[in-house]
């Protein structure tokens, strides 16, 4: 059995990402809360960057396993 080790990861990335922009999404209507940095929703723009890094590694993941390549 060969995993390629971008699908674990990515996964992992992913779930995190998705946790954090749901946290983000429902802590918008709270401006104390990010008051610290300056009124951005720092959950909600991270959650949505680990939400593409951890995208990029699973579709990358994929496709070596489709090709059945290795990079």
């Amino acid at each position: 059995m060969n995993v390629d080790i971008r699908v674990p990861i990515g996964g992992m990335f992913f779930m995190i990402g998705l946790i954090l922009t749901g946290y983000g999404v429902v802590s918008i209507g709270n401006p104390e809360m990010y008051a610290k940095s300056l009124g951005i929703n720092i959950n909600l723009w991270w959650g949505l960057v680990l939400l593409a890094f951890g995208g990029s590694f699973l579709f990358l993941g994929w496709r070596a396993e489709k090709t059945g390549k290795k990079e």
